[in-house]
């Protein structure tokens, strides 16, 4: 079936409009809870937020929908996403929800759901999810002896810390490291500054004043200048940007150089197959990353194996090959010995630990390779049905043939936002610039 719900991560949508209202969250949430309520045992189901205003609203309209069918819900108030993965798996929850737009504005919502095992549905779950969720009989079973309970759970945030801070040995401390954090004004703008604080690390914090409206706003991995700049301001040794659900982060080097998701899955690959814990013979990514990584781990005798967009693919594709490191260029990092989903968080502390271990600068910790000259353009586009038009088709593919043997090209709806995605990757940043704008301009006329 097409599914008009659910995109690469999750339901996303306009706060207070249509799927991202109470009415037909209340459904999902009926729905969701239906699907996941089997066996005799008393159905759970907990439920995290980032700090977006609609977050209120959404987080009772699920627990309503929860409700109805029987689970008892579990509010654990704004928590990373990995958290929520994390509280899901090892709490014996049924469900996992998080709560968050991510990396969008406040002005958007959205969620995330995790099974049992602490990990993003498969699209084949969804599907059913959604087929019940837009069917006129509703999933609820009139019962009121199945109706759940309503809690809170005000240490959810107390035991991320303790699960993040586990992933070192016992004897490691920061002490002497200056680190920038910037949390978004987002879901880690508390735990994010605990952990490293705790770590002994000396840190500057930005973004962790939110108040329903600023999550991701001139701050976070979407806009990580004023990181960068703080990093330059302060002296740091490195700095870091959550985005607003912090299961993704970008880094800068003590110059305040940017160093993206690529660079950082390089060094974490460099290091683990040095000491023997890198597996499957190299790491998993998505078709987003750049050509220069894939070259620089080939260099090392390590594969690099591309997915779709999404950081639910690049899970399914390790879990069922043996790899335990992959991510996205945007700064998803996925450990599966740790963590089950993208954790900002752990992506921070291992890299910290490495620099902490060499001794060596994070410009030569963290920058292994030179990237091919790259630009992604996003497109504002209310229909995917634009990139099927024949002049849009046919431009994209006059361009594809242009690129052949010398780069590559992606061209996309997003599954996470109303828009266009184009992708140009070449060695020559001119050609990149021609091809990224005269596709842009022929997408713009039918959007």
């Amino acid at each position: 079936m097409l599914r008009k719900l659910f995109g690469t991560d999750g339901i996303r949508g306009s706060a207070n409009k249509e799927p991202m209202t109470a009415e037909t969250m209340m459904r999902v949430g009926a729905a969701a809870g239906k699907y996941f309520t089997r066996g005799n045992h008393q159905h759970e189901v907990v439920v995290g937020k980032d700090t977006r205003l609609s977050g209120y609203m959404l987080e009772q309209a699920l627990s309503a929908g929860f409700m109805s069918v029987g689970m008892n819900v579990t509010l654990l108030g704004p928590l990373p996403t990995p958290g929520v993965a994390i509280h899901a798996r090892e709490s014996s929850a049924d469900l996992g929800v998080m709560i968050s737009a991510s990396h969008n504005l406040y002005q958007d919502n959205g969620i995330k759901l995790f099974g049992p095992d602490g990990r993003k549905l498969s699209d084949e779950t969804e599907a059913i999810i959604e087929s019940w969720v837009s069917g006129k009989k509703s999933p609820v079973s009139g019962e009121q002896k199945t109706i759940g309970r309503l809690a809170r759970d005000n240490r959810a945030q107390e035991r991320y810390q303790r699960f993040v801070m586990k992933i070192l040995p016992k004897d490691v401390v920061f002490d002497g490291l200056r680190v920038v954090i910037d949390c978004a004004n987002g879901a880690g703008y508390k735990v994010a500054v605990r952990v490293l604080e705790a770590l002994g690390a000396k840190v500057f914090p930005l973004g962790i004043e939110p108040n329903g409206t600023n999550i991701n706003e001139g701050c976070g991995s979407t806009a990580p200048s004023a990181m960068c700049k703080a990093v330059r301001d302060c002296q740091a040794d490195i700095g870091f940007a959550l985005d607003g659900d912090a299961d993704r982060v970008l880094a800068a080097d003590e110059l305040g150089v940017l160093l993206d998701g690529d660079q950082l899955m390089a060094a974490m690959a460099t290091q683990m197959q040095r000491v023997g814990q890198l597996t499957g013979g190299g790491i998993v990514t998505t078709q987003m990353s750049n050509l220069g990584l894939e070259r620089y781990l080939d260099s090392l005798g390590l594969q690099m194996v591309r997915t779709r967009v999404g950081d639910r693919y690049v899970t399914e594709h390790m879990l069922g090959n043996g790899y335990n490191l992959g991510g996205e260029q945007s700064g998803h990092i996925i450990m599966s010995d740790y963590s089950t989903t993208g954790d900002g968080l752990i992506t921070v502390v291992k890299i910290l630990s490495m620099l902490n271990e060499t001794g060596k600068a994070a410009s030569q910790v963290c920058k292994m390779f030179e990237p091919l000259p790259q630009l992604l353009t996003t497109i504002p586009c209310l229909s995917e049905d634009t990139l099927s038009e024949g002049e849009v088709r046919s431009v994209i593919l006059g361009c594809e043939a242009e690129l052949a043997g010398l780069g590559r090209l992606l061209v996309r709806y997003s599954g996470t936002e109303a828009a266009v995605r184009i992708m140009v990757e070449a060695e020559e940043e001119g050609m990149v610039n021609s091809i990224s704008e005269t596709i842009a301009s022929v997408v713009q006329r039918y959007a």
